[in-house]
């Protein structure tokens, strides 16, 4: 016999979907997320929900990777010619994007907070009809942009937790707050939200990732056993131009140096402590082939293990920047774009996710491996500073192509099953928290 949870799943599927497919054709880059932030506000204006957004969400010099002024006033008029108001945007203006949602019940209870990242990828999206989005016409139509990592399916479950959470405030004891992050790809937006302090008095702390591994709908990892910790570095070499058959000899070589950095970072020695990783993104030098190169960009993240082993990454690849733009004489400026700490979910958490969901039809495994970076991270770590419980679930799908790939899709069922996981697991808390009489400061 259906219960009241299989009932609220059974009528809010066609609403995850159409959000879904309504982020996923307007995709927006971190810190530029402003028709995303605002059709997610329209979404639950006039709730039980307080709205909170700009700089009451993000404190802004914590922001990591923002983007060049230019770029962001460009994707600022896109956003008005797409119809958000100008006063709201002016509370976004310069990349102050994402939404914090706060259900207060009026009665003493746990501090839930939940975490949904919104930003989409600098990917163009695949067109052939072998592409679902293609096929059903919900394809990106942002040239350049893509949500090749699932975030608008994590926007959509984020609007589908709302709804339930409302419809229930009067069963509820305590307060619920849902994190809308910005910026997640590159380990930059997270950071800014916590140290607003929007996770200080947080009881459970429950977050996770559509897709991932490659099974069944309806499976469902409690918890993830690693995140490595990684460090997103921007580095500029400036040199001078020259005719290179003229005066080669009156130049110096930015572009050289750049290729020998990258060379020589992909042979940084492995840590016999555990996992590590390095990769050079992107590489831009060079403006003509009879001139001797005055610029290069490369874009770098390192990752390891432990805090200690992408430190000891980060320590070495900055070496060999500085050593090779000393081998041609040029300058080198190094950005620090991005950064994310290791980190576990709590085993106990975990435990605790597959009793809720014991009487469902979800497969609940008590963990698998993430096997990458997420800033996510920060908020679970000062959770558990003040003493509270933090799990990241994987919600698994079927997919096509790989994550950040132009391909990238997954089953729409594993929406379903990301809310449902959530909405079981926040009310089993509830019940075994009974004595808990914590109100937030």
């Amino acid at each position: 016999m259906a219960d009241a949870i299989d009932r609220f799943m059974e009528e809010i599927e066609p609403y995850l979907i159409e959000q879904r497919r309504k982020r996923h054709r307007y995709p927006e880059i971190g810190f530029a997320e402003y028709v995303t932030t605002y059709e997610l506000s329209v979404q639950l204006a006039g709730t039980e929900w307080a709205l909170y957004f700009g700089t009451d969400l993000l404190k802004s010099d914590e922001r990591m990777g923002v983007p060049d002024d230019q770029f962001l006033e460009q994707q600022e008029r896109r956003a008005l010619d797409y119809g958000v108001p100008g006063e709201f945007m002016q509370r976004m203006k310069g990349g102050h994007t994402g939404l914090a949602a706060v259900l207060d019940t009026g009665r003493p209870g746990p501090n839930f907070a939940y975490r949904f990242d919104i930003d989409a990828l600098p990917i163009d999206e695949d067109a052939t009809s072998q592409h679902v989005p293609a096929e059903l016409a919900f394809r990106s139509q942002v040239p350049g942009m893509m949500h090749a990592c699932g975030h608008d399916g994590h926007a959509a479950i984020g609007l589908g937790l709302a709804r339930y959470l409302a419809s229930e405030k009067d069963n509820l004891r305590g307060t619920y707050t849902i994190l809308f992050q910005p910026a997640e790809e590159g380990g930059r937006g997270a950071k800014a939200i916590v140290e607003k302090g929007w996770l200080n008095h947080t009881d459970y702390f429950l977050s996770g990732h559509v897709g991932i591994h490659d099974l069944p709908s309806g499976t469902v990892a409690a918890a993830t056993s690693r995140f490595l910790a990684s460090s997103k570095l921007n580095a500029t070499f400036t040199g001078k131009s020259a005719h290179s058959g003229l005066e080669p000899n009156a130049g110096r070589n930015a572009l050289l140096a750049g290729a020998s950095a990258a060379l020589h970072l992909h042979g940084i020695a492995r840590h016999k402590d555990g996992a590590t990783r390095v990769n050079v993104g992107t590489f831009q030098a060079g403006t003509g082939r009879n001139i001797v190169a005055d610029q290069a960009l490369m874009e770098i993240e390192t990752r390891g293990e432990t805090n200690a082993l992408d430190e000891y990454m980060q320590e070495n690849a900055l070496r060999i920047l500085k050593a090779s733009a000393a081998m041609h004489g040029v300058e080198l400026e190094v950005e620090h774009m991005g950064r994310a700490v290791s980190a576990d979910a709590d085993l106990e958490f975990a435990k605790t996710v597959e009793r809720a969901c014991a009487t469902s039809q979800l497969n609940i495994v008590p963990h698998l491996p993430i096997g990458a970076s997420e800033d996510v991270t920060y908020m679970m770590e000062r959770v558990r500073k003040q003493g509270g419980q933090a799990t990241f679930m994987i919600f698994a799908s079927p997919m096509p192509a790989g994550h950040h790939h132009p391909r990238f899709d997954y089953e729409e069922q594993a929406l379903s099953a990301g809310l449902e996981t959530l909405i079981r697991t926040t009310n089993h808390l509830l019940k075994e928290d009974g004595k808990h009489e914590r109100v937030a400061d």
